[in-house]
């Protein structure tokens, strides 16, 4: 194992036997440590892919209805077309996007969540809901971090 590479307790062969690191602290059931943070770890590049900005605008919008490419593209502010390809592709191999092609001339391609890519916007409702309950709060510890940071800053000049 390479220095400062943690090891996940599912990745250890003797896990069951190995006492867990003096350098850790009791968590009580939630364990921190239970992702793998390698950039290798399967669990982290899901992660990675559904806590992507891009992807949780797209599966926002395409719960709501199904979505052709141009469609998408003028709703998500700011992405670039190559950007939202990307994104669709990924979000399509992980299996939350079915893209329909429509035999025509010219093409219509549509694209829509899958049964799997509908739980997951479950679960980012209820980030946005709480984001949207905890906005004002949010504000305010940033005002005042910026505000110390700044204070900080003018008294070591």
């Amino acid at each position: 194992m390479e220095g400062g590479t943690l090891k996940s307790p599912r990745h250890s062969a003797d896990t069951a036997a190995a006492p867990a690191p003096a350098s850790r602290c009791d968590y009580g059931d939630a364990d921190p440590f239970q992702w793998d943070t390698r950039e290798d770890c399967e669990v982290r590049q899901i992660l990675d892919r559904i806590g992507d900005k891009w992807s949780l605008l797209v599966i926002a919008l395409l719960d709501v209805r199904t979505l052709r490419f141009t469609e998408l593209r003028r709703e998500i502010d700011g992405i670039s077309q190559r950007m939202l390809t990307v994104t669709l592709r990924q979000l399509e191999r992980d299996g939350l996007v079915k893209r329909t092609v429509h035999p025509v001339v010219p093409p219509r391609v549509e694209y829509q969540l899958t049964p799997l890519g509908r739980t997951l916007h479950t679960t980012i409702n209820a980030l946005v809901v709480w984001t949207e309950k905890h906005q004002n709060e949010i504000a305010a510890s940033r005002a005042e971090y910026d505000r110390r940071a700044e204070a900080e800053a003018r008294t070591a000049v």
